[in-house]
Formats: structure tokens, sequence, C-alpha cells
């Protein structure tokens, strides 16, 4: 049994070491895939299991101007990572047709990468969305996707910064940095005073935003399959039915809250 764990980390560390950029190698949290999969796994325990059980004899919190201060944190810092795709690729120096990774150490492609990382670094914080759930005490708006989309969402890009920091698939960055600003915008408006909640009607249409842009997410990455690109195909399969997975779970989301059931939960 040891021969055969070690037959493994053995053929694990050669692939890790032949595949994976060695730019970020000694990033934070980028040596292994095991720290951040033992945060995702512990922030799905916290919000199912432990954090309901620890506030179920105690008040919620008011955490009103603590929610206001994160939603403009989130807004400035989602402006921030898409200015960061833009200025580095997709302002006009990324092909939207075929991107391939940039692994030099030139500025701008070290910059990309740092840009992934950060994106990488942000879905940590989105956890704070759940969290606040907890606290106040909204269990019944922690929804299945709710805490599959954000608690997938650090492993999975993990591997893209981890093997393809830049070129194609930061496309899913590039666009999910633009629906949360708008996303957290809106988010922040709805924690200010009660008079701007007349003008909040349009809560239905984040959700419908967030499909178009993994059905965009879908198309940009699957074009891969049918034209010569130098990116690798696995990443290709694996952005796409990430969007695939999301938009399903969107979809299903959508026509439960908006179609048949009248009560609107919150997501992210």
């Amino acid at each position: 049994m040891t021969q055969v764990v070690q037959i493994i980390h053995d053929a694990y560390r050669v692939f890790m070491d032949k595949n994976s950029d060695p730019r970020v190698k000694d990033w934070f949290l980028m040596s292994s895939p095991f720290p951040t999969l033992i945060i995702c796994l512990s922030y799905a325990y916290f919000v199912k299991r432990l954090g309901p059980k620890l506030m179920e004899n105690r008040k919620p919190f008011e955490l009103r101007k603590t929610m206001i201060c994160y939603n403009a944190c989130q807004v400035i810092f989602s402006s921030w990572l898409f200015y960061e795709a833009l200025v580095c690729g997709w302002a006009g120096q990324y092909s939207f047709r075929c991107q391939p990774v940039d692994y030099s150490q030139s500025p701008m492609a070290i910059r990309m990468a740092r840009g992934c990382w950060w994106y990488y670094i942000s879905k940590f914080i989105e956890f704070m969305d759940t969290i606040f759930f907890v606290l106040r005490k909204k269990q019944s708006h922690i929804s299945k996707l709710h805490v599959i989309h954000h608690g997938a969402m650090p492993m999975s890009v993990w591997f893209g910064v981890k093997f393809t920091p830049g070129g194609h698939g930061t496309f899913f960055g590039f666009l999910n940095s633009f629906v949360h600003i708008i996303m957290y915008s809106y988010y922040l408006l709805s924690a200010l005073e009660p008079k701007f909640q007349p003008y909040l009607w349009w809560k239905k249409y984040l959700t419908v935003l967030q499909m178009v842009q993994f059905f965009l997410v879908i198309v940009h990455a699957f074009q891969l399959l049918f034209i010569d690109c130098n990116y690798p195909k696995a990443f290709v399969w694996w952005i796409g039915m990430h969007a695939l997975m999301f938009y399903l779970l969107f979809r299903k989301f959508y026509q439960i809250s908006y179609k048949k059931n009248p009560k609107i939960e919150k997501i992210n």
C-alpha cells in the first residue's frame, strides 16, 4: 500500500513539475491544490453545518454597515480586476478567437498572471457573501446553487492560475469581474437606506446576466475544439463544462425563483 501511495505521489509531482507554470510556483497557495481544497470544504461545512449550529441560540447580527463597506470594496476590487484584464489583453491585444498563454517573463505577461492570481484570491473573499447569511440567520437564502457556486470557484480557478495564467481562459474572469461590478453595486444599494428599494426592481436581471455570461464563456471556450490553437484542450473542456454546469444551475434557479416562486433568494 505504501509503495502504491509513493508511486501516485511521484507521478503527481512529475505531472505538476512538467506541466505547471514555474512563474507561479512560489506564490501564495500555489504550490499545491490541497490547501485550497481544504479551505473550500471548510467553507461548505461552516455555512451548512457549523455556522447554523453556532447561531442556533443566538440573535442574528446587525451587519448593515459592515455589508455596505464590504459591497463597496467588492465593487472597487471587481472594477480593478476588470481593468487589469482589459489592459493586459482584452482591450485589443488578445484575440477572441484564439489566444495562447504567454509564459514569458515580459512585464505584461507577468501582470496578467498576477491579475489571475488576484482573481483567484477574490473567490475566497466572496465566501463572506454566505457567511453574512449565516451570521444574520438567513439560512433559507443559502441555496444549493449558492454553496456550489462559491465553494467550487476557488478550486476551479486554482488550476487556471497554476497551469494557464493568461491567454484564452482569462475570458471567464474578464466577464465575471464585469458582472460582479454590477452585482455588488446592486447589493450595495440594497444595503443602504430603504428609500432605494423602489429602484431595485431589476434584481432578476442579475441572474439573466449571469446566464448570458456563462453562455458566452461556453461558446468562447468550445470554439477551440474546432480550430487550431496553441491552448491546452484539457482547459477548453474544464472551462466549458464548468460554465455549462453553472449555466444550467442558474437557469434552474431562475425558473424556480422568478417563474414559480415569488420569493426571490439572493445569489452571487
